[in-house]
């Protein structure tokens, strides 16, 4: 019985690491798109948006 109460522990424990690994590594995904979509606006082109707010001649 003892053996098996380890194994069900050990088990347990396998189980939440694995749960621990997979939400850094959503967040790690989540901080990464986030960065990527900040630094690609930061990157658009200056005529794009000087184009719009020019004056008509």
């Amino acid at each position: 019985m003892f053996v098996y109460e380890i194994a069900i522990a050990h088990r347990d424990e396998l189980i939440r690491e694995a749960a621990e690994y997979r939400q850094v590594r959503l967040a790690k995904a989540r901080v990464g798109r986030r960065a990527f979509s900040l630094k690609k606006a930061s990157e658009r082109p200056v005529r794009e948006t000087r184009s719009r707010f020019t004056p008509a001649a």
